[in-house]
């Protein structure tokens, strides 16, 4: 009787390696620390988004279901609420004024910090050691130590008591994070760059808006979603600055303004402050790729 002849492999074929005990064990217990975690994480991740489910729901419920209970689905929708805000409360007056103030001081402070980070990232002058730790000391300056000489510019300026005045107030504010952030992308960027630009007879400003500029998208767009949610969600600022002309309010002013001292509408409160909350959503999805990559780009050495 003769023996089975052993099966070899074909050439350039390699040979499974068996998955032994330990290897199953090892992988069956990721298995579980990964079921652990997620049902750890779960609740709380609802817990720590509650308030905002809470708040959404809330602007499709009445008066009487609020104070109810802490149940989330409401018996029927009340999309009243909406339009009562929009109109009657003058929230879409609001909603308006928030997207110029927030439209034009993005542009200003994308503009302004770019050009700031790239003379800082990319060009060596005397001082330059000292004014970056001066930027990075202003990080811890609170806004509220800065809001009386900002008024006192403003309406010095003539400017009190217009949209103008908010969104210099805004766009002129330190935007320092900005400012590090474009620092640290342009300086780890090829120096090649601009000095093959400089033998072709670019000047520049020609090397900055088409060159340097256009490869900072990632920068730029984490600079966007940053001033825009410093902008429309501001109180301070357009507070003071509105005091006078209460049509010129902004969506954080205009939802306060539902609290009284005697009664609050909770309703409308709400649902503002829904209608306030989509925009930076809107903009984050867009952004978000991009943002990350600026955070990470600019960090990296």
């Amino acid at each position: 009787m003769s023996a089975t002849p052993a099966v070899r492999p074909a050439a350039g074929a390699t040979a499974a390696a068996p998955v032994t005990g330990w290897r199953r064990q090892f992988q069956r217990r990721g298995q579980v620390r990964r079921l652990v975690t997620y049902l750890l994480l779960i609740p709380i991740s609802f817990i720590w988004i509650y308030p905002l489910l809470w708040m959404i729901s809330a602007a499709f419920k009445t008066e009487g279901e609020i104070f109810s209970g802490l149940g989330l689905i409401p018996a029927k929708l009340q999309w009243h609420n909406f339009s009562h805000a929009w109109t009657q409360a003058h929230i879409g007056e609001y909603f308006f004024n928030t997207v110029i103030v927030a439209a034009a001081g993005v542009a200003i402070v994308v503009f302004t910090t770019s050009t700031m980070g790239y003379v800082l990232g990319t060009k060596s002058f005397i001082g330059k050691k000292v004014i970056i730790g001066l930027l990075a000391a202003l990080v811890f300056l609170p806004q509220g130590y800065t809001i009386i000489p900002v008024f006192d510019l403003i309406t010095f300026l003539h400017l009190d008591g217009s949209l103008l005045g908010i969104i210099l107030a805004e766009s002129g504010s330190a935007h320092i994070i900005m400012i590090l952030l474009f620092t640290g992308y342009f300086r780890q960027m090829p120096r090649e760059l601009e000095e093959s630009a400089v033998l072709d007879g670019a000047s520049f400003p020609r090397i900055f808006w088409q060159i340097m500029l256009p490869l900072a998208k990632p920068v730029i767009a984490t600079t966007i979603i940053l001033q825009f949610i410093a902008s429309w969600n501001d109180f301070l600022v357009p507070l003071v600055l509105t005091l006078s002309r209460p049509e010129l309010r902004t969506l954080a002013v205009g939802v306060y303004s539902f609290q009284g001292d005697n009664f609050t509408s909770w309703t409308d409160m709400s649902a503002a402050s829904t209608i306030s909350l989509l925009p930076v959503i809107v903009v984050f999805l867009f952004l978000q790729r991009y943002f990350i990559e600026g955070m990470a780009g600019a960090v990296k050495q």
